[in-house]
């Protein structure tokens, strides 16, 4: 798709027929004087080094080459095609543990570093296939909605850890039966889930929420990571290990009887992850498995400016223009001609770089930042964009764009800022639709479904077709709905903790309470009571002093043993 991104100095190419109007009028103007000095054929004959088309081919030279240099300040660009292409793949969502035990090194370099490792080589292999990706630890979340976008898909891998988490533990059921809900309506396609922990499940309900997704027709496939003797787990930047209540370290032991018995309820595979590529091929040909259907995906393509053509063009048609003279090759006129044309050709050259510099500086920056941004540099992507908009700012693309690297970054409430301003500045109904989008992402991972639900509704006003859009919004409706059960199921476990504590202190208040009964139930010891015991403790002292001296009075016999 071309387009043009400041069309307003199109109007500037009604100069062209007003002055080919203007040339017109002034060379009809020039034979009628030429036709008073005498007959035009004799007149011809006086002047044997006129042409009489050289002059009108310079003129047209010099307008095509003003129409270039008007097209080039409108900013040309091609892109942003939109296409429908038909892919033949399955779905796979990936359920990544978080907690903190995944934090043990038993695997090579930690068990959730290995994780990625595998999830990043896995999204390598796929083709034609969507992907989804769900954090869990106490609690789970869609940390991205399945799509077909793998490098979203990586640059989301990165950037989990087990602090995004507020609730610890290893609830696995609660993470497939949120993959369950998280696969698209297409029917007869594959659909794995792939779950990615140690085993330590707290909370229980793994089995029957496997059992579940195979009846919905998904596979549960487990990959159980770490060591069965276990493992201490560090604490990041200390050097030292997590401990319990009574100090002793803590172990975390892969629980591989668990994971092989939700894998089998789920009608998958148990797989061992180890520090080689077994796990990886082994997962690989269990996906190989399942069954394939041809699925139709929305492709989108960038604007990438297109000025450059243009002013290479503008630049020939001048050159040409130079060296076609008016006369019929005078030599001595050619070149003193030749003279005063270069200046002026350079005057028009230095103009011309002059006005693109002007319009592109904001542009320059912006490319700038998105080849940082494709890199992965996204701290001086977003610099950049920031340059541009200080040119600009109302630079659309700019905007959009800052929103994408802070997004990126995980400046969720500045990336919104961004995109907001962005559908404000942007005409163009794609690239806004796409901007509504981000911020309804944004606000769905941090469970604010209702502003999710508005943004997504704005993106589809804008652009209809946006099968994702239309699934995040109903994604968002389900989880809104069972955000008040799980608000009062947390309310309720927080009640349960505080009747728990206030029955430990009842009981301390209690013991304290029994402890000073029993100290003033005792009697009390008089003082003439101490001083009988004292007199009776010294007179048995006396009798015992006695006996020893009489018995050292007496002779003493010696008894000699012989050894036989």
């Amino acid at each position: 798709m071309f387009r043009f991104e400041d069309p307003l100095y199109l109007y500037l190419l009604l100069l062209i027929p007003v002055l080919a109007i203007i040339r017109f009028l002034t060379y009809r103007n020039q034979k009628k004087r030429l036709r008073k000095f005498g007959d035009p054929r004799l007149l011809k004959e006086l002047m044997p080094d006129v042409s009489r088309w050289r002059p009108g081919v310079k003129f047209w030279l010099l307008q095509a080459a003003l129409a270039l240099l008007i097209l080039m300040l409108a900013r040309p660009q091609m892109g942003t095609k939109i296409s429908h292409e038909k892919r033949t793949g399955i779905e796979t969502i990936i359920c990544v543990d978080i907690s903190n035990s995944m934090l043990a090194e038993d695997v090579t370099p930690s068990r959730l570093d290995r994780a990625k490792m595998m999830v990043e080589n896995l999204v390598d292999h796929f083709t034609d296939d969507k992907i989804g990706l769900i954090v869990f630890a106490g609690d789970a979340f869609v940390q991205l909605p399945i799509t077909s976008d793998y490098v979203s898909a990586k640059m989301f891998l990165s950037n989990i850890d087990p602090s995004m988490m507020a609730t610890q533990g290893t609830d696995i059921a609660r993470a497939v039966e949120m993959a369950t809900h998280s696969f698209t309506q297409e029917k007869e396609i594959g659909k794995a889930i792939i779950v990615i922990t140690d085993g330590e499940d707290h909370e229980g309900g793994a089995v029957e929420a496997a059992e579940a997704a195979k009846k919905a027709g998904m596979r549960v496939y487990m990959l159980g990571i770490g060591s069965v003797k276990g493992s201490p787990i560090p604490i990041p930047g200390t050097g030292d290990y997590m401990t319990d209540n009574t100090g002793q370290t803590v172990m975390s032991a892969l629980n591989e009887d668990m994971c092989k018995q939700i894998a089998a309820a789920g009608g998958g595979a148990y797989i061992h992850v180890e520090n080689n590529s077994n796990a990886q091929d082994l997962l690989d040909q269990e996906l190989d498995k399942l069954s394939k259907k041809e699925t139709q995906s929305t492709i989108y393509s960038d604007y990438d400016e297109q000025f450059q053509a243009f002013g290479i063009l503008a630049l020939l048609l001048l050159i040409i223009e130079i060296c076609l003279l008016e006369s019929k090759n005078p030599l001595a006129k050619r070149i003193s001609l030749f003279g005063a044309r270069k200046k002026a050709v350079a005057t028009v050259v230095l103009l011309m770089v002059a006005m693109s510099v002007s319009a592109q500086t904001d542009r320059l920056y912006v490319r700038q930042g998105n080849k940082q941004y494709r890199s992965g540099d996204y701290a001086n992507a977003e610099v950049s964009y920031r340059k541009a908009l200080e040119k600009n700012d109302r630079n659309a693309q700019a905007l959009y764009n800052l929103g994408n690297a802070l997004m990126a970054q995980n400046k969720d409430s500045a990336a919104i800022m961004e995109f907001d301003k962005a559908t404000k500045v942007e005409s163009n109904d794609l690239r806004k639709s796409k901007a509504f989008h981000n911020v309804g992402f944004i606000c769905q991972r941090h469970r604010m479904y209702g502003e999710a639900i508005e943004a997504y509704k704005q993106s589809l006003r804008l652009n209809p077709h946006d099968d994702e859009t239309r699934y995040n919004l109903e994604l968002c409706k389900r989880q809104q709905k069972n955000q008040p059960q799980q608000q009062q199921q947390q309310g309720n476990d927080k009640d349960k903790q505080q009747d728990k504590q206030k029955q430990d202190q009842q009981q301390q208040q209690q013991d304290k309470q029994k402890q000073q009964q029993q100290q003033k139930q005792e009697p009390k010891m008089s003082k003439e009571n101490a001083e009988q015991l004292l007199n009776a403790a010294m007179q048995q002292e006396k009798q015992t002093q006695e006996r020893m001296k009489k018995a050292q009075q007496q002779p003493q016999r010696r008894n000699i043993q012989k050894n036989w």
